[in-house]
């Protein structure tokens, strides 16, 4: 099977918690909490393992939770290589208030990571054998990373001879959207909007952005994340929508990453773009059926897979 490695610049030991209700200067009592390694390319890695794939996961890890998240995927079994850092890895928490249903995302700042950190990350790729496949770039930059960052590690994917696969936010993807070469790219409705420099929230302005990126170069592949929506994802001239399954919604932290593992191994498994995508969104459904920072379980995405099969989704 097709080698799948990811990249992730800013991971996080993510903590989730319960608590009634939150209310400013009241001590809250909380449930006991979760602790999973997280960042984007991390959990897309976890999900390409989960769903039966090869994945490895290459990011920066500094200080006590750069440890614990080490820890952590060696007991998930994921296949890893931390790159040693001055800094510590950050750690981000989620609360879930039990009465309404609402959760709050606290996302905290990584390390500022040193230019020789960053090449450490790109040699680490380099020396990857066998020479993956696929390669993910997910999650923000830390900060001292700047945008040129993309221009490395795109020279790299084409001296590999590996598909560069990005999900990014802010300038980094407005940067690599203008700079192309990528084989996929998998922003959500603001962030594309970001990119195309007004709203894209109609159906028919969001056609229009995905043919202008694909005619433009941006990428090979534009999947449009649109939450309990499903996604949009053009091609060529291919154009398609893929709803989503209705599943109850207990978390979305995760769901996005979920959704581009499942895309990526199913396309490296040799599945059709349509089928890749129905993957996908099966497996960001999946996980926003968890609670927490939990990702997707196995049964559940196949289970999902085979109704939008039989509802003809």
């Amino acid at each position: 099977m097709p080698f799948i490695a990811t990249l992730t610049l800013n991971p996080a030991m993510d903590l989730s918690v319960g608590t009634a209700r939150v209310v400013s200067t009241d001590k809250l009592r909380c449930s006991l909490p979760r602790h999973d390694p997280g960042g984007g390319g991390i959990n897309v890695a976890r999900v390409v393992k989960t769903l039966g794939g090869k994945a490895l996961a290459v990011y920066p890890a500094g200080g006590p939770f750069g440890e614990l998240l080490q820890r952590s995927l060696d007991e998930l079994g994921l296949v890893h290589r931390p790159v040693p850092i001055g800094g510590d890895t950050r750690e981000s928490f989620t609360v879930d208030e039990l009465e309404t249903g609402l959760q709050y995302r606290f996302v905290l700042p990584g390390p500022s990571l040193a230019p020789q950190e960053l090449q450490r990350c790109l040699d680490t790729l380099a020396a990857l054998h066998p020479t993956p496949h696929y390669l993910v770039l997910s999650g923000s930059f830390p900060p001292g990373v700047g945008i040129g960052f993309f221009d490395e590690l795109l020279a790299l994917t084409r001296r590999i001879g590996a598909r560069l696969v990005v999900d990014l936010s802010g300038e980094p993807l407005a940067y690599a959207a203008s700079q192309g070469g990528i084989y996929l790219m998998k922003p959500s409705l603001n962030e594309l909007a970001s990119i195309m420099g007004h709203p894209v929230t109609d159906a028919a302005r969001q056609e229009e952005a995905l043919r202008s990126l694909i005619a433009r170069g941006s990428a090979e592949i534009v999947v449009l994340s649109l939450g309990a929506e499903g996604a949009l994802v053009a091609c060529g001239e291919h154009l398609e929508r893929v709803p989503s399954p209705d599943v109850p919604v207990l978390s979305a932290v995760g769901a996005g990453d979920s959704m581009l593992g499942a895309i990526v191994l199913a396309l490296a498994e040799g599945r059709e773009l349509g089928a890749a995508v129905r993957c996908g969104v099966a497996a960001g459904a999946a996980t926003v059926m968890r609670p927490g920072t939990e990702l997707c379980h196995r049964e559940d995405v196949q289970r999902l897979i085979a109704e939008l099969g039989r509802t003809g989704l």
